[in-house]
């Protein structure tokens, strides 16, 4: 079961299987004013939440509500960003027509107390702000954006995150040598993943999307020696299908 920091209560909400698709609205900004960076990492964490779900086992369906359409290009940083788009773009009255009841979890920029979603209940999942000292755009060509995909995943989302080149170049790198590594156990023969190591990323995915302890889990198996390639191969693997840092990708390469 999903453990979630709920910001309207301040206090940590159990999310049980539900019976019924998991409904996750997710709150673009209010007023029209797309603020870039900011909104993609409220859609980053909402596709984690929808990620972790489907490997439990639970279907899951995001909408996307807000006061105006995404700028030009959104959708094309969705996808470089591995970010599943939302089912449905509605406004804030059709969300609960267009989920099919009223969602399980909010996720967005929204203070406590502000009253957002308050009428349809739910968990309250608050977004950390970003920023961006790069200056530059999110769609540009300054990194691979799986890289900028890890610096977030990299911060609790409920903290401020703050990129700037190094940090990204330092990303860039480690997902770039993951990719190779996990190419290079792939030549070997297949390992289950460690018993303790799979109990630890199930452990850090249920504990409110604790994506950060999941990517410290990777990086000690990837440098234990007493591991074979096959079991470091696999855990790599696992933990991507959340993280989605196309770790195959160099596969055949």
């Amino acid at each position: 079961m999903l453990r979630l920091w709920d910001a309207r209560t301040g206090s940590y909400a159990v999310l049980a299987s539900p019976s019924v698709p998991l409904r996750v609205c997710v709150h673009g900004p209010a007023g029209g004013a797309w603020s870039g960076l900011p909104d993609l990492r409220v859609l980053l964490v909402a596709d984690v939440l929808t990620r972790i779900a489907e490997l439990q086992g639970m279907e899951a369906i995001t909408v996307l509500t807000a006061d105006s359409a995404p700028p030009a290009g959104f959708d094309e940083d969705l996808s470089a960003l591995g970010i599943h788009p939302p089912a449905a773009l509605a406004s804030r009255g059709e969300a609960r027509a267009m989920l099919g009841g009223p969602a399980h979890v909010h996720v967005g920029w929204i203070a406590p107390g502000s009253g957002e979603g308050d009428g349809d209940g739910g968990v309250l999942v608050g977004v950390g702000p970003v920023e961006d000292l790069t200056q530059q755009a999110a769609g540009g060509d300054r990194v691979d954006l799986l890289a900028l995909r890890l610096t977030l995943l990299s911060c609790p989302y409920r903290q401020p995150a703050q990129l700037t080149q190094a940090v990204l170049a330092d990303a860039a790198g480690s997902v770039a040598r993951w990719r190779r590594e996990v190419a290079e156990w792939a030549r070997e023969p297949s390992r289950p993943v460690p018993a303790e190591a799979a109990s630890v990323i199930r452990d850090a995915f249920d504990d409110d999307l604790d994506t950060v302890a999941a990517l410290d889990l990777l990086r000690s198996v990837g440098s234990r020696q007493d591991l074979p390639a096959g079991a470091k191969f696999e855990t790599f693997l696992f933990v991507d299908r959340v993280l989605g840092l196309e770790l195959p990708s160099q596969i055949g390469h």
